[in-house]
């Protein structure tokens, strides 16, 4: 269950942002799609609920952080879910935003879903297949997590489901090495850094060859030229990284994952980590109505 202040979303301008949470993740119930689940929403004088599937087998971040880094066949499942779930949302016009290892849950089984749709939005199917990106449906919205953030966010320049490939990118090469590629000690120094691009990286021995070359190929400056960019990820599955990868058992989830999750009971959240409760006294009330279709 999640559950946000209403009068926090009001003060901080973000009314129409869970609204938009709210629609999308409506949008995308299925169950292969790699999404979490949304299930039903509420509401009251404080707060509003949205009532989620549970992924009880942890945050993929705090796996990450746990062993430093994954292996090339771990790596590769987890990158392989991850495509997947945006490949669904784009093909119905959705650009995701935030893909990092601390939106990524995996399941009681060990698969991997991507949740917190809070920068998602829907801005159409648009022409997919055309050669220029000024011919590519796109969003002006300045958001995301700046080691994550394409180019064309940072820049201004309006982008497209495009942007999350390049996150794709940075997310792969974070999963093999334990960190982004771009960083630095504030967000400006970390946009210095992604403006540079990806042809001043050096990457560590650990990185294959053929994984860097689907990083480098992710993470080009010009979104048309990603990977993927113009047939909804189906040449990024091509690509020589994924070689015998079975693509139909993720589809049909008869893979087994590279690291199955120990879960005792549908109550069992021992994989995540423990924060102390709110201690905050009880937010005012919020009758004014926004949240009507909650």
């Amino acid at each position: 269950m999640k559950v946000v202040k209403k009068r926090l979303l009001t003060s901080a301008g973000q009314k129409d942002q869970v609204r938009s949470e709210k629609v999308i993740m409506s949008q995308t119930r299925s169950s292969l799609a790699r999404v979490c689940r949304l299930y039903r929403t509420f509401k009251d004088s404080k707060y509003v609920y949205m009532l989620m599937e549970a992924c009880l087998g942890g945050e993929l971040w705090t796996l990450l952080r746990n062993r430093g880094c994954f292996e090339d066949a771990s790596g590769r499942f987890y990158v392989a879910c991850v495509l997947q779930a945006l490949s669904y949302l784009h093909a119905r016009g959705i650009i995701y935003r935030d893909v990092k290892p601390e939106n990524v849950l995996l399941d009681a089984r060990g698969y991997a879903k991507l949740v917190d749709f809070g920068f998602a939005k829907k801005i159409g199917v648009g022409k997919r297949r055309k050669a220029k990106a000024d011919e590519m449906d796109k969003t002006w919205t300045f958001c995301g997590t700046p080691e994550y953030m394409a180019p064309e966010v940072i820049l201004n320049k309006g982008h497209c489901p495009s942007a999350d490939l390049w996150a794709l990118g940075v997310f792969t090469f974070e999963l093999l090495t334990g960190s982004p590629p771009f960083c630095g000690a504030d967000a400006v120094q970390t946009y210095t850094a992604v403006l540079r691009g990806v042809d001043t990286l050096e990457f560590p021995g650990k990185v294959s060859l053929t994984a860097a070359d689907l990083i480098r190929k992710l993470c080009r400056d010009e979104p048309t030229e990603r990977l993927g960019a113009l047939k909804n990820g189906e040449d990024i599955q091509k690509h020589r990284w994924f070689e015998s990868f079975d693509w139909e058992g993720l589809e049909k989830g008869t893979l087994t994952p590279p690291i199955v999750p120990e879960v005792s009971s549908p109550t069992d959240t021992s994989n995540f980590d423990r924060f102390p409760l709110d201690s905050e006294e009880a937010p005012p009330h919020d009758d004014s109505g926004w949240d009507h279709d909650f």
